[in-house]
């Protein structure tokens, strides 16, 4: 495989639906990165390494060393948006960097300005922006988003382009009829189905033109047949959904402890409080519910009750978020757990989490970006379930169970990476180390 994946010549555009908090943070620190005012942390690609050969080899380069990912020096960033704000204004607004910090870059992202966003609102009520594209239905709305995106790789001279959605929770709704095909997709797009939603818009885009394209809300997108048929007709690589930063990225770090030494869970209560544009839009039942689906598989699918009745069969899981406009973009998440041990002896676990959701995400944006790309140049197309490791609800072949344990997903992840430049593959069995010589007698 190591010699169809093809060099990272050339400009990467990375295209955004959404310039809001998450977007504008990732396009501030890169900038900050490259002028070497701060450092990539919590990028796996910028500075997480990858174990090739044997324990006793000592080889672990970083990951960007080892696979040909695109140069932070040669991406060009732009995208769309609700909302007029440049860069610059549109983070100072997030208030998630610090205002000095973005001065200092205040330069390269006062240059990034949005393209008119393809907007309704009926998917996302509590938010009110008007710099919309008018065009009469969902098909002229899907040329316009084509059009920007050939205009924008023109103007900036990029090689390549990945579009990763940025943009706030649309509602929740199930698939229909018009999913189901993308001979009935585009005749819906014709129709003006109001079942298609903005980012399936973005995404029928980027996959018309053979684009990557990465959901990183909860959003129904790019896991619906007709795009899965057409990322497989123009050989395109996609991934989702839903980026994995707080409480979820905690849940993934400890119930596959909990998993691992047969410990029982009673309950799991979790609640969250925000106060970005995210917590605004999430205020919104609709919308909420987007959201609560995409967290609560997370530990049933780690658990598995229906396996292990005896453990978790009675678990009570439940999910609160909460608008908190003064927490800002500083969010909070409690989880209280209720588990038991040995002979059913009741204990507890609580957290307290106060991170920043933006943060947390600004990495994982970045990451998914330069991982779609390689996947497009290694010609793989279709779910990249690999890119899992980023995601709290993550997409899979039909009827193939979502793996959410963040191990797994990591051990998944770069084993990926090793087949693509013909490593081994690490098991981590290790007999090899412990069987002992025989000494002939």
């Amino acid at each position: 495989m190591k010699q169809q994946v093809k060099a990272a010549e050339g400009k990467l555009g990375i295209l955004m639906p959404g310039l809001g908090a998450v977007a504008t943070t990732m396009i501030a620190g890169v900038a900050a990165i490259k002028k070497g005012l701060s450092k990539p942390i919590g990028s796996l690609t910028q500075m997480g390494t990858i174990r090739l050969g044997k324990r006793t080899e000592n080889k672990e380069p970083k990951i960007k060393d080892f696979v040909p990912l695109a140069n932070l020096e040669d991406i060009v960033f732009g995208g769309w948006d609700v909302y007029e704000d440049n860069v610059y204004e549109a983070a100072l607004n997030a208030r998630v960097l610090d205002a000095n910090l973005l001065r200092d870059v205040r330069e390269e992202l006062q240059a990034i300005k949005p393209m008119r966003a393809a907007f309704d609102r009926n998917y996302v009520k509590n938010l009110d922006g008007k710099f919309v594209k008018e065009e009469e239905n969902r098909h002229e709305l899907a040329l316009a988003v084509m059009e920007d995106i050939k205009n924008f790789q023109a103007q900036n001279n990029c090689d390549r382009i990945v579009l990763v959605w940025c943009g706030s929770t649309e509602i929740y709704f199930e698939p229909s009829e018009v999913h189901e095909s993308l001979a009935a997709f585009e005749q819906g797009l014709k129709d003006n189905d109001a079942r298609i939603a903005p980012s399936m818009i973005y995404a029928y885009a980027a996959l018309k033109l053979g684009i990557p394209f990465a959901n990183g809300a909860p959003n129904l997108t790019v896991d619906i047949p007709a795009l899965i048929e057409l990322a497989k007709e123009t050989n395109t690589p996609i991934a989702g959904k839903d980026f994995k930063t707080g409480q979820t990225l905690m849940k993934t770090i400890l119930a596959p402890g909990l998993s691992a030494r047969a410990l029982g869970v009673n309950g799991w209560f979790s609640d969250n409080i925000l106060g970005n544009r995210d917590g605004l839009v999430l205020d919104d039942p609709d919308n909420f519910k987007t959201k609560e689906v995409s967290k609560l598989g997370v530990l049933e699918d780690i658990f598995k009750p229906e396996k292990n009745p005896d453990l978790y069969g009675d678990m009570y899981h439940k999910i609160r978020i909460n608008y908190y406009p003064p927490h800002g973009d500083n969010k909070e998440s409690w989880d209280n757990i209720d588990i038991f041990g040995w002979l059913g002896y009741k204990m507890q676990i609580k957290i307290n989490f106060l991170c920043r959701d933006s943060i947390l995400a600004a990495p994982i944006v970045l990451d998914l970006a330069l991982f779609i790309d390689l996947a497009k140049r290694a010609n793989m197309s279709g779910i990249q379930e690999w890119l899992s490791f980023y995601l709290k609800s993550p997409q899979t072949l039909p009827n193939v169970p979502a793996e959410n344990d963040i191990f797994k997903q990591l051990m998944k992840l770069q084993n990926t990476l090793r087949h693509m430049m013909g490593e081994d593959l690490i098991t981590h069995l290790g007999l090899d180390y412990e069987e002992e010589p025989v000494e002939n007698v």
